[in-house]
């Protein structure tokens, strides 16, 4: 586990890129085998691969989606798994930049 500094979080992909990987990495694996394979993968490949983690302080992350998520994944958006895959990722993400970090008590 890396020692966290908050303010070394501004500039988190030359300080933090193996982690934020990880999480990301580690989040998407949760998820596989538990919902359509092609609405987790165009999530991953096309929303989230341009989200912003962000650290809010006292040990919670928040996760940036960009502009019009829907409009991103084409006719996935229209699947009746999309917005509980996107919610269920996100929330992993947030977790397991936590467990990243030291968080959570597990690390």
């Amino acid at each position: 586990m890396t020692e966290f500094d908050p303010e070394k979080f501004e500039e988190k992909y030359v300080y933090y890129f193996e982690e934020l990987e990880a999480a990301y990495s580690n989040a998407y694996q949760q998820l596989h085998g538990k919902y359509d394979s092609t609405v987790l993968r165009a999530i991953d490949r096309q929303v989230l691969s341009e989200s912003e983690p962000f650290y809010e302080g006292d040990g919670e992350f928040r996760v940036e989606l960009p502009e019009k998520p829907r409009e991103r994944v084409g006719a996935v958006a229209d699947h009746e798994q999309f917005e509980p895959v996107l919610e269920a990722f996100v929330d992993h993400i947030e977790t397991e930049l936590r467990r990243q970090f030291g968080f959570d008590g597990t690390a």
